[in-house]
């Protein structure tokens, strides 16, 4: 076993506690503080510059986010080729179902308008002694196999009054603001 001092790790050079030239580059948390300080439109021109194409969106924070992402991506590299092959791997073993309708995320698309369920939804409720069974399909309602075109028509075949359909169900309130 050798004795002998490791004398390349105890030397400091006088230039390690210079302070950095004018024309080096600030440092990332520096650059990132600044993001924080520029207006919405400032990080547009800052994301297209770094993209190459304009953002999908302009909400500030996400801007923010995704600017510095990339400044961080440019300056540190990217994921590491072994990280890349993984996630190729993991998103080949994925089973999607990649049906017609379907997207990435999962999401049937054309089925949902605000404050409508979505496709495959059922609603039960009690009346007069009988289960009513209602759900929500492409073209409307269905109930007992027939489709009607809304909530409140189906209502009025199950009890021969005009009721509101949502109210009746209880996905809302009589009277209740929006």
């Amino acid at each position: 076993m050798s004795t002998a001092p490791n004398t390349a790790t105890s030397s400091t050079s006088p230039t390690d506690t210079e302070k950095p030239e004018a024309n080096a580059q600030p440092s990332i948390i520096d650059e990132i503080a600044t993001l924080r300080e520029l207006t919405a439109a400032d990080l547009v021109e800052r994301y297209t510059e770094l993209h190459g194409k304009p953002p999908r969106s302009k909400h500030r924070e996400w801007l923010w986010r995704r600017v510095a992402w990339k400044l961080q991506e440019q300056r540190f590299g990217g994921l590491s080729q072994v990280a890349k092959r993984r996630l190729d791997e993991l998103i080949g073993e994925l089973d999607l179902p990649l049906t017609g309708d379907r997207t990435v995320r999962g999401r049937v698309e054309g089925t949902r308008t605000a404050g409508k369920p979505i496709v495959g939804t059922v609603l039960i409720r009690q009346w007069r002694g009988m289960e009513v069974r209602a759900t929500r399909v492409e073209a409307g309602w269905e109930c007992d196999g027939v489709v009607h075109r809304s909530l409140s028509a189906l209502v009025k075949a199950v009890t021969g009054t005009h009721a509101s359909g949502p109210a009746w169900f209880g996905l809302k309130t009589r009277g209740a603001r929006r």
